[in-house]
């Protein structure tokens, strides 16, 4: 994404009285393995949210208000079915409420395997890419004031997919570190699955995964089966694990400014209270990373 196309898009989202910062920035220097000789390709956008002909994968950044910035990170992940992404909705939005409680977030763009004939996967190029964004936010957590040691990932649908492959299932054998970003470790700290999709369910490395924030509508026949399946398979296996189903509700309420039920506007209340929880917003010893005040 060119930030500066977008002017009023970034207006739109500016922090309460002084404008976060932000930017977007490529996940590799040369281009994503497999994708170097695309990289240079425009992206495609509808209605000025919806992006498809992804070839450079990137995260645009969103910095919590120093005031209370808290040092937590969050790598968040929109949906859109691996053909686009819902970047505004699932993406922007999610991110403010985020740095509202003091989480610097990191939005997502990831090659997508079912927009047309991309040739990408979801297991290999989708997944890498979320892997590749945790280890460069651990490898630039000092430039942006965060602790490499609470690095979350929020996942919508089809990127709660891809949460699910790389905090819940093993990475795929065969993967050789190309730079210093590489050898930084792709395990995200906590995870946050946002009505998932059922990739990676059953999980096949639950024993050990993150602490887990599930949330998904009762009436999602998509989606719904395998968030309650996930929550248990996690709690078997003595995982940390909260679940939220929200009746009479089905599939992409993203963080509540769709519908009119009054549960689903505050859920992402309830995610601010499981990261309380789980010390995700204290940091660690009392102490805030460089360049971000203690509270």
């Amino acid at each position: 994404m060119r930030l500066k196309r977008f002017p009023a898009l970034l207006l739109a989202f500016a922090c309460t009285g002084a404008l976060a910062q932000q930017g977007s920035f490529p996940l590799w220097p040369n281009g994503a393995p497999g994708a170097e000789q695309r990289r240079g390709e425009p992206e495609t956008v509808k209605d000025g949210v919806y992006f498809s002909n992804v070839h450079n994968p990137s995260l645009t950044v969103l910095r919590a208000d120093p005031r209370h910035a808290n040092g937590a990170a969050v790598i968040v992940v929109p949906g859109g079915g691996h053909r686009m992404l819902v970047f505004q909705n699932e993406g922007v939005a999610a991110a403010k409420n985020l740095n509202r409680a003091g989480v610097t977030a990191f939005v997502l763009k990831y090659r997508l395997a079912r927009d047309g004939d991309s040739g990408y996967t979801i297991e290999g190029d989708g997944a890498a890419d979320l892997r590749r964004a945790v280890r460069w936010v651990r490898t630039h957590a000092a430039e942006y004031g965060v602790d490499p040691a609470r690095v979350g990932v929020m996942g919508f649908s089809a990127g709660g997919e891809l949460v699910s492959l790389v905090a819940d299932n093993p990475e795929p054998p065969g993967f050789v570190a190309r730079d210093a970003v590489d050898r930084a470790s792709a395990r995200p700290d906590f995870q946050v699955l946002v009505y998932p999709g059922p990739l990676g369910v059953p999980a096949k490395a639950v024993k050990g995964a993150p602490p887990a924030f599930l949330v998904a509508g009762s009436r999602d026949t998509c989606c719904m089966p395998p968030t309650i399946a996930l929550y248990q398979q996690l709690v078997a296996a003595g995982v940390s694990a909260e679940l939220h189903l929200y009746a009479d509700t089905d599939h992409a309420f993203n963080v509540g400014q769709r519908g009119e039920r009054i549960s689903l506007q505050h859920w992402p209340d309830r995610l601010s209270d499981w990261l309380a929880d789980g010390g995700w917003l204290v940091p660690r010893g009392g102490r805030a990373p460089e360049g971000v005040p203690a509270p």
